[in-house]
Formats: structure tokens, C-alpha cells, sequence
């Protein structure tokens, strides 16, 4: 995996006095110039106001994300949520200290679901007596998974976000759920106060009598084998029941409305309460009134019934969140982006139909990346040329991961967004990488124009061979580890035998972060002993790639399936 700028050398010229235009120019080096955003800093002189351009090298914190995915179509890199910065989120409103087990003494999620409970308990009494006095037969429906039983550690720490139905299946007959924070004293007040409690699931017929047994266990009362309905799964007896009306595969709306209006109207109760933690569990009517619950560990989307529009009941689609996951503790949990719906969302931009693997000939991101670097060629075509006319022995510097080799693949259909530094080794030894997106184009243009184009990446010293032999491979012949008795690739130590870290490189702990092992290498680079050269651009697809100078221009390619601060 990667870990991934302003002047540092009295020697550089300014450019203002450059007569050729920059149109002009990415004509002679055989270049094509369209008009593109892309975030960079410290750019060409004049251009540092401009739309995706600016001196700050920092994530952006406001997102619009629709549930469905296809803001990936429309936002571009930068503006889908990290979801790395996502998993972090949900890990900080959850009080989990990275370990996929949630905190189950104090949390915001814990002091969230407190605060709904109390304002919700407050009405209970009240929508009892009206329901009595009317002569009707008061009851609540709720959900089980993270409504009544918590599955975070499930979903977290076991599967890491990625659902195993058949991992599911032991946690549920094992009972191992905790129930869900402060929903235990919310059903047993309302089952001694006379309502009757209905469970609807989409766990299945074979899980139910275990459901019951867990909640029992965690100290529910009120639930009973037949008021709680579980989903059929069409083996022998458990089959579709006549009250629920769709035809081959159920919705989840269907299910769950169909069984509500049974509950109400064969079997003579009034729903004055549904309670879930999915629209698609209170979508569909057949209840007076719906309580949605705070989860942003999964996302189970369904079409409402025809006929019947509640836009009310629909996700949020504007979310404020900081890189680092502290939004966790401020924005509530309907304020996290979902984390579904963020992998949705990233699949849409890189054009992945589901399967994990990237489109390789059109998408929201291959278009992106080629309207960013049409931008960059004259660019660094000029800085190029001027700075080895006038003998400042230019270079570009590019990180490798999702700068120079595209990691796409490996990361979601291989890893599913939970990175293995061993199945990485893997990849990197076999050199499966193909090029980032376009980004063959703009190193071959830094080298026409006179630029010594640099390696530098978090990748360690058993990797650089492969990664130089992938680079080549995939039409970057540019690369190599020196050039004319200087080091040109740079790879980070692994403190086995010679490789050691360099002395140019000081850290303020024991592990060097990413910033101080590339920043300190572009220094380097630039000094006497790293062969005097003058870093006219800076490529990465981290914001670590790029902060701590000793470039001319940083530019930031888009990136959000991993984050690497």
C-alpha cells in the first residue's frame, strides 16, 4: 500500500517572464489542452484562484451523496466521502478504538440512542390511552437487527463491513447480539403498560426461535413466538403466507408492509408505533406513526409500495465530515454517510457494475483523470522545458499507488476496502497493476520536455524491482531506479539487513509517517546529494503525497477508496 508544496530553492526562477503561451506550447510537445478541475497548489503563476486549484492541501469536509450511488456519476473524486474517513467516522460515533467492537458503557451513538428513547418513552402513555378510549387494541412493531439487537461487532469486527449470510447465521445461533443500547427499558415500559409487542424481521423462519432466545437473553420482555414474524424461506413449511402479496422475490417493503396490514387488519390491532433503523423497514404505512433509528454500518434500500409516496421517510443526502472521523461525535448517526451507499458510490465513479472491478475503458473517474492531466501536460511541459533551458535539471516526482499504478481492483474486488499487506505482496510481486487512468501520457511528456521523472512511494525495498518492472510493463519505460549515477526511485526502508532508513530522513517517532518520509525525500532530492534536482511537480493521490514542500506545484489526483493521512 502507499503512504503518500511550495518552493524550497533560492535557485528557482520565476516564470512570469515566459513569453510562450501555454496553449502554444502543449502544441509544439504534441499535446492535447482542454479545460479540467483537479486540486493542486502552488500552481502556475496566476492560476491559483481558479476552480480546483488552491494553496490548501486538505480534504474536503461537505459532501452530497444520494443512498443510491449515483452521486458517483456527478461529485468526482473529491467530492465522494473517503471511505476510509467513513470507517473512521462510524468507528468514533460507535467508541470503537479500532478494534470493530463497539463501547457498550458510553458512546455518542449510546448517548443518541438514549436521548430518542427518553423523548419517545415520553408519548408512550399518551398513545395508549387515545388508542383505548377509541376502543382499538394498541400495539408497537420493531425491527431486530440494530433496532432491538446490536450487530456492530458483527458487522465490524467479524465481516469488516462486508455481510456473510452464513457468518450471520452463527452469530444469530449462538445469540450473541447485545440488545440494542437503551431499547430493552423503551419495550419492556411499553409491554407493562399493555402494548403488545410484534416483531417483524428479515431474519428467516430458521433463525426465529433463536432471535427470541437472544432476546430474552439481553432482557426483553414482551416478545412471543406469535407476535414475531420472521421471513419465509421456502424449504418445506416455511413457506410465503397469503397475507403478503408479491410475486417471486419479496422487497423489503412488501414483506414488512404486507405483515403490518395483517397485523392490523386480520388480526385487530392498531400499529400506533413502527419502530427500525432502515427506511425500508417504515416505508409502506400500516402504522400510526414511525420511529427511525440511527445506523450507518449498512444500508437495505426497497421501492416503496406503488401507488404510495412518503418522502419523508428517505435518506439524508448532504454530510459534513472530517478526514480524521472525528464528525463521529458531533453529526449523529443519520448525519454519517452510509456506508453502503458509499461503496455504491465509488463503485458508480469508477464504473464497476458490482463485481469489485473497475471499468478500464469509460467512467465518471477515467474521465476525470483524463480532463486533470490534459490540464497538467502544458503545464509541465513548460515548467519542464524552461527550467532545463535555463539548467535547473527539472524533475517530476509521482507516487505509485493510484498515481502511476491503479489499485482499483485489488482493493475492492480482492480486499473489499480492508487492506491486507500480504495479498498486497502478492499483487505487487506478480505486477497486476495497470497505469492509473492517462497518466502514461503526462510522464512521457515530462520526459520529452526535458524532466527526469522520480518515483516515490510508500512501497518498501522488496517491492521496488516489481514495481519498476509493473511500471514498464504498463507503458511507463520512464522509470528507474537511477539515472546517471543517481537515485531515481524511492522505496521506504523495511529495517531488515541494508535496508535502513536514510540519514537524510529524521522522524519525530520511532515510525515515520508519510509526511516526513516523502517530504524529507523531495528535499533530499533536491539537494546536492540527491543529484540537485528541481522538482517542477509533485504527483499524488494522497494529500500526504503532497504536503511539506520542496515541489513547485502539488497536484492531488482523486482517490477515495482508501485514506492515508
Amino acid at each position: 500500500m502507499t503512504t503518500r508544496s511550495s518552493p524550497s530553492s533560492a535557485r528557482r526562477r520565476p516564470l512570469r517572464w515566459l513569453a510562450i503561451g501555454v496553449t502554444s506550447f502543449a502544441l509544439v510537445v504534441g499535446s492535447t489542452f482542454v479545460g479540467a478541475t483537479g486540486v493542486s497548489a502552488h500552481g502556475w503563476p496566476g492560476h491559483g484562484g481558479r476552480p480546483g486549484s488552491g494553496s490548501g492541501l486538505a480534504p474536503r469536509t461537505e459532501f452530497t451523496m444520494a443512498a443510491d450511488g449515483s452521486s458517483g456519476a456527478t461529485q468526482g473524486g473529491e467530492g465522494i466521502p473517503n471511505i476510509d474517513s467513513v470507517k473512521k467516522t462510524i468507528a468514533t460515533y460507535y467508541g470503537d478504538p479500532g478494534t470493530g467492537i463497539a463501547n457498550k458503557t458510553d458512546s455518542p451513538y449510546i448517548r443518541e440512542m438514549r436521548a430518542i428513547v427518553a423523548r419517545q418513552t415520553a408519548g408512550l402513555r399518551a398513545q395508549y390511552d387515545t388508542a383505548v378510549a377509541k376502543g382499538e387494541k394498541p400495539a408497537i412493531v420493531l425491527d431486530t437487527d440494530d433496532t432491538t439487537l446490536s450487530t456492530y461487532d458483527m458487522e465490524v469486527g467479524d465481516m469488516h463491513f462486508t455481510f456473510s449470510p452464513a457468518e450471520q447465521d452463527v452469530w444469530v445461533q449462538d445469540q450473541r447480539f447485545p440488545a440494542t443500547p437503551s431499547m430493552v427499558s423503551f419495550v419492556n415500559t411499553a409491554a407493562a403498560m399493555g402494548f403488545t409487542v410484534f416483531g417483524v424481521t428479515g431474519r428467516n423462519d430458521d433463525q426465529k426461535a433463536a432471535t427470541l432466545a437472544n432476546l430474552t437473553k439481553v432482557g426483553y420482555q414482551g416478545f412471543t413466538a406469535d407476535d414475531f414474524f420472521t421471513k419465509w424461506t421456502g424449504t418445506g413449511s416455511s413457506t410465503q403466507p397469503s397475507y403478503v402479496t408479491c410475486v417471486a422475490t419479496c422487497t423489503t417493503v412488501e414483506f414488512k408492509a404486507d405483515t403490518r396490514k395483517h397485523i392490523e387488519q386480520d388480526l385487530g390491532y392498531t400499529i400506533t408505533l413502527n419502530v427500525g433503523d432502515q427506511w425500508s423497514d417504515l416505508q409502506g404505512g400500516s402504522a400510526e406513526n414511525v420511529l427511525k433509528l440511527p445506523n450507518p454500518t449498512y444500508f437495505l434500500p426497497s421501492a416503496d409500495l406503488p401507488g404510495v409516496s412518503e418522502p419523508q421517510l428517505a435518506p439524508r443526502t448532504h454530510f459534513t465530515m472530517a478526514a480524521d472521523g472525528s464528525s463521529g461525535a458531533t453529526q449523529g448517526g443519520e448525519g454519517i454517510p452510509n456506508i453502503d451507499s458509499v461503496k455504491k458510490t465509488i463503485a458508480t465513479y469508477y464504473g464497476d457494475p458490482g463485481t469489485g472491478i473497475a471499468n478500464k475503458t469509460d467512467s465518471p473517474y477515467i474521465r476525470e483523470l483524463r480532463a486533470i492531466v490534459a490540464r497538467q501536460i502544458p503545464e509541465v511541459a513548460a515548467r519542464c522545458f524552461v527550467a532545463k533551458r535555463t539548467h535547473r535539471n527539472p524533475a517530476v516526482v509521482l507516487d505509485a499507488d493510484d498515481t502511476t499504478l491503479w489499485t482499483y481492483d485489488m482493493e475492492v474486488a480482492d480486499m473489499h476496502f480492508t487492506f491486507n499487506p500480504a495479498e498486497q505482496d502478492v499483487w505487487v510481486q506478480d505486477q497486476r497493476f495497470p497505469a492509473t487512468p492517462s497518466m502514461t501520457s503526462l510522464v512521457q511528456v515530462a520526459a520529452r520536455s526535458g524532466c527526469t521523472v522520480i518515483g516515490l512511494t510508500g512501497r518498501n525495498h522488496d517491492q521496488e524491482a516489481a514495481t519498476i518492472a509493473n511500471l514498464g510493463k504498463v507503458g511507463f519505460p520512464q522509470f528507474t531506479a537511477t539515472k546517471r549515477g543517481t537515485q531515481t526511485y524511492y522505496t521506504k526502508w523495511t529495517g531488515v539487513g541494508a535496508s535502513q532508513q536514510p540519514s537524510y530522513i529524521t522522524c519525530a517517532s520511532a515510525k515515520c509517517s508519510t509526511i516526513e518520509y516523502k517530504s524529507q525525500t523531495r528535499a533530499h532530492i533536491e539537494s546536492r546529494d540527491g543529484g540537485r534536482y528541481d522538482i517542477v511537480a509533485n504527483f499524488g493521490d494522497q494529500f500526504s503525497d503532497l504536503i511539506g514542500g520542496s515541489a513547485d506545484e502539488s497536484v492531488k489526483l482523486p482517490n477515495p477508496t482508501y485514506f492515508l493521512p
